[in-house]
Parts: C-alpha cells; structure tokens; sequence
C-alpha cells in the first residue's frame, strides 16, 4: 500500500492526527491538512489517489472543494460529514464523491471504506502497457511499436488501436468504436472507417488486404490477436512476412483515451 497516497481534509485535528495514524499503520501515505487552501496545495505536489474530505472547513465549502476535485483527476473522494440526512448524502455524492460516511463512524468501517476505494482504483487503472507479441502499445508514452518498428499515429489512430487491443480480438461497431476512443466526439460512426484505412497503411504488410485490423461484415472491426500470439514454432500456414520468416502473418477469419 505505500504507494497509495492519501490527503486527508479534516478541521478537527483530533480527528485528523487520529485518521492518519491509523491509515499509517496499515501502510498508506498520509498528508493532512485543516483548510482547503493548503489541501490544494498539497494535490498539486502529491497527486494524492484518495481525498478523504470535511465537508464543512474553515475557509470554505466542502463540497464546492470536492466539485473541484472531481474535475480534476481521476482522484477518488470520500467525504465525511455531520450532516446524515439523505438529501445531505445525496448533495455529497453529485458533487463528485465515490463514497460518503456519517459522523460519528467506527474506525474499522473506516478502513474498510477506504480499503475498497482503493481496490476500485485499482481495477480501474490502466496497465502501462499492452503487448500482443510483435505489437507493443506504451500507454504511458502514447508510442507504438510493431515487429520491432516505431509506428508514428495520430492521437485518434493511437486511441483506436488502443481501444481495439483492449477488446482482446473480440470485434466492436462502429459506434461503440466511437464512443470509446473518442468520448468527446460528435462525429458520424462512419468515421471510424477513415482512421481505420489511415492506421492499416501505417501498420499492415498489405494496407489492400489487411491480416492485423479485420472487418468484421455486419457488425465493425477487430484486432487480430491471433497472428501477434504466433511464435517461431507455430508458423500460419500462409507466410505474408514484413520482415523475417519468423514475423509471418495470415489472414484469420472476417476497449483518464480521449480525442487528442
């Protein structure tokens, strides 16, 4: 857990010193502040993962701090708060938190609390990579490489590809295609099949008769997983090299990205 950081927001310093001890002892990173002015300060050095957050601080609103927040990153929230009604927890949580405990609260549902906003974050942080044999996409860097190539891509061509790899080989449409790669757009479906030809002619042996992204009739697009798996002991039955005998490619049968 120690590379899991958490601010901690919180006017009482009782309540503060005594939220930090205790994360600390079960291995998390704590930084603590009493005011939102310093708390901001904090998240820009820290870039905490979790803002365990008052929601009533002596230079401000809580909640406007956790709006804020929201718009920010993907930072989870938990916000703690003496106000217990429904319609408070309700305004807490369309400001943005993931997750809302009433004061006064036992410190074993605490950590529970934040245990499982943690996991969440977890589940949802990319892997830095993905790798399909002789294609590897860096998520970090937002670079492509193909049978040992560098592969230069727009940033609409590196969020298809992208989405495509995370799919693992299972075909997508058109639209859903869209909505992934690009959240923000408003473009027609039909779109995608412009960037489509774009990425096979950077990435395919055969732009014409492409083995890598498919298209599946009926339905969109996939990736070919099937070929990147191949190794040197099981060949494709029809060779289209790029490279080596070793890199053979063959035809198999007719997933915070956002729009850069």
């Amino acid at each position: 857990m120690g590379s899991v950081c958490i601010l901690i927001v919180e006017g009482n310093p009782h309540l503060r010193s005594l939220l930090g001890w205790h994360l600390q002892q079960v291995g998390y990173g704590v930084y603590q502040s009493a005011d939102i002015r310093h708390a901001r300060e904090i998240f820009y050095n820290r870039h905490p993962t979790l803002v365990i957050l008052d929601n009533e601080l002596p230079d401000g609103d809580g909640l406007e701090f956790c709006r804020w927040l929201y718009q920010q990153q993907e930072t989870l929230i938990l916000i703690l708060s003496a106000r217990n009604t429904e319609s408070d927890i309700v305004e807490g949580l369309k400001s943005g938190a993931d997750d809302y405990l009433k004061k006064p609260f036992g410190m074993q549902e605490f950590l529970a609390r934040v245990e499982s906003l943690v996991r969440r974050h977890r589940r949802m942080t990319p892997p830095a990579s993905l790798d399909y044999g002789d294609l590897q996409i860096d998520l970090v860097q937002r670079r492509v490489r193909y049978q040992e190539d560098a592969i230069e891509l727009t940033p609409q061509e590196f969020s298809l590809l992208y989405v495509l790899a995370q799919a693992g080989g299972l075909p997508m449409s058109r639209p859903e295609l869209l909505r992934r790669a690009w959240p923000d757009a408003i473009d027609n479906p039909r779109t995608i099949d412009t960037h489509v030809l774009s990425l096979r002619k950077k990435i395919e042996t055969d732009p014409r008769q492409p083995s890598l992204i498919q298209t599946v009739r009926n339905v969109g697009y996939r990736l070919n997983t099937e070929i990147l798996n191949a190794t040197p002991f099981q060949q494709p039955e029809q060779p289209m090299g790029k490279k080596t005998l070793m890199r053979q490619l063959t035809p198999v049968g007719a997933v915070p990205l956002s729009r850069g």
